[in-house]
């Protein structure tokens, strides 16, 4: 038996970790009586992550092909933890090198240029039919992914109690599922804005192909430049505000007050951590996705989004967690990219292939371990007496239309 060898089977023996792992010289050690999964150390590089395991590392491991395994990516996150031990979450690891950091607009392009502008072909893969890129609603355990998204879209419309001729604003609107509804539902006068390309274009030919011209309209344009002197009835932000940073909040919650008529609403949907005063997730799991995935993200505790809100005059009137969606959401994801993992390996390449399915896999883990959480935070700008007119109950959110 090799040192490397002992080393790890001293590590983990009596833990009954139920994986064999194979060697480079393709040498088996069962880690378990009963091992679901084969875990493959492909080189030495692998092997030595193997010995003295962080969740990022091995992630960076899998990415390049140092470390592989057999059976879906949800069964190896869970063993993965297990092999690691406990998971420390904190201000360490990705903060500093945040707090460096400074969001400038061309930053900010070329981050949402990196993690969108990938492939549309690649996320028709497993996104549902609408390329709809952030956290489903299932209203029922036999909803669709599809069905799913199209609840969640509704319900934001819903939220903002959208009214026929109302100005809808949508900041990172996304391939546009959620303007082309609200104009084609609720007849408001959509403006979506992005800084991808890729979705620019998508949108655009999607209102022309619905001829909604006249109703919708898409800009390649960051929101900081939105002009302060056209308001809007109404705002979302979905799955968008996790990119601007909590030292740029106070510019932008206050770029939403600022184009938001008195008393008109936003709803902002966005992960956030559930740890109080961690800004990044241990065991280099927030390394790696800020070096792989969303370069120049950040998260923060659902309490800092409603101080920002309200330091810039917004006044939250309706929270949501959908932490539990999220995970499934994920994971529906990830069963869609491991069904055409063929497809997709020729469409962007092995590495970035890796790149997602362990991403999107570590994320679902993240939210189902309470990591992670997903709020919709509903707020108002105030008349100037004071007063914010929207229903006193929840019930307009649900009522049958």
């Amino acid at each position: 038996m090799s040192a490397i060898q002992r080393i790890i089977t001293d590590r983990y023996a009596g833990r009954n970790v139920p994986i064999t792992l194979v060697l480079p010289d393709g040498a088996r050690v069962p880690l378990s009586p009963t091992p679901a999964v084969d875990v493959f150390a492909r080189t030495h590089k692998g092997l030595r992550l193997l010995s003295k395991p962080a969740l990022g590392n091995l992630a960076r491991a899998y990415v390049h092909g140092d470390v592989d395994f057999t059976g879906s990516a949800r069964t190896i996150l869970g063993i993965a933890e297990s092999l690691v031990g406990a998971v420390e979450h904190g201000p360490e690891g990705v903060t500093a090198r945040w707090k460096q950091f400074v969001h400038q607009r061309r930053s900010n392009r070329r981050n949402i240029a990196y993690h969108y502008d990938v492939s549309n072909a690649f996320y028709r893969l497993w996104l549902d039919e609408r390329l709809v890129y952030s956290c489903a609603y299932f209203k029922s355990p036999t909803d669709t992914l599809d069905a799913a998204q199209v609840n969640k879209i509704d319900h934001i419309c819903r939220k903002l109690d959208l009214a026929p001729g109302e100005a809808f604003l949508d900041i990172g609107c996304g391939w546009g599922a959620l303007i082309l509804h609200a104009a084609q539902h609720y007849g408001v006068q959509a403006h979506g804005i992005t800084l991808s390309k890729n979705q620019f274009e998508h949108v655009s030919r999607e209102i022309a192909a619905r001829g909604l011209g006249a109703r919708v309209k898409v800009e390649l344009r960051d929101y900081l430049d939105l002009p302060d002197d056209v308001l809007y009835d109404k705002v979302a932000s979905v799955g968008m505000f996790e990119h601007v940073g909590v030292a740029r909040f106070p510019k932008y919650f206050g770029k939403i007050y600022r184009v938001l008529k008195p008393g008109g609403l936003v709803l902002n949907h966005g992960i956030t951590h559930n740890a109080l005063g961690a800004t990044g997730l241990g065991s280099g799991i927030g390394e790696f996705v800020e070096d792989y995935v969303f370069p120049g993200g950040e998260l923060t505790h659902v309490s800092k989004v409603v101080e920002g809100m309200a330091s810039a005059g917004l006044e939250a009137i309706d929270a949501e967690a959908l932490r539990e969606h999220y995970a499934r959401t994920l994971w529906c994801w990830v069963d869609r990219l491991e069904a055409h993992s063929e497809e997709a390996i020729r469409e962007v390449g092995d590495e970035r292939f890796r790149v997602w399915r362990i991403y999107m896999a570590g994320s679902a883990h993240a939210f189902d371990r309470g990591w992670l959480s997903l709020w919709q935070i509903l707020a108002g700008k105030p008349l100037p007496d004071g007063s914010l007119p929207h229903p006193l109950t929840r019930e307009y959110m649900y009522a049958a239309r």
